[in-house]
C-alpha cells in the first residue's frame, strides 16, 4: 500500500509540472504576443488559441490529479478522500464543458469570418 502512495504523489507531481509548464509557455507567449499588439498587429485570434492551448494543459493536468486521487482513495478510502475525488471530477467535468463549448464557437465563428 505504500507504493501506492508513492505512485500516487508521484502522478501528483507530475500533474503540477504539466499545469505549471502550460501556464509559463503561456505566459511568455502571452507577453510575446502583447509586444505585438503594442507595435499594431492584431493578436485577437492568437489569444483565442493561447487561451484554448492553456486550456489543454489544465485539463491534462487535472487529468492525472484525478489519477492520483483515485489512486489514493483505493488505497485509504475514506469519506474525505471520496469527497476531494469527486470534486476534482466535477471540476474537470464543467472545464471541459466549458472549454470544449468555446473552442466549438471560435471554430464556427472562424469559419464564418472566413466565408
Amino acid at each position: 500500500m505504500v507504493y501506492l502512495v508513492y505512485m500516487s504523489n508521484l502522478i501528483g507531481i507530475g500533474a503540477i509540472v504539466i499545469i505549471s509548464w502550460g501556464a509559463l509557455l503561456t505566459y511568455f507567449r502571452f507577453v510575446t504576443l502583447e509586444i505585438k499588439r503594442l507595435r499594431g498587429r492584431k493578436t485577437y485570434r492568437e489569444k483565442i488559441v493561447l487561451r484554448h492551448q492553456f486550456g489543454s494543459y489544465l485539463l491534462l493536468g487535472l487529468e492525472f490529479l484525478i489519477a492520483a486521487d483515485a489512486i489514493l482513495t483505493i488505497t485509504y478510502p475514506s469519506l474525505e478522500e471520496i469527497a476531494i475525488l469527486a470534486s476534482i471530477v466535477v471540476i474537470r467535468t464543467v472545464i471541459s464543458f466549458f472549454l470544449d463549448k468555446e473552442m466549438a464557437y471560435s471554430e464556427n465563428r472562424k469559419c464564418e469570418d472566413e466565408s
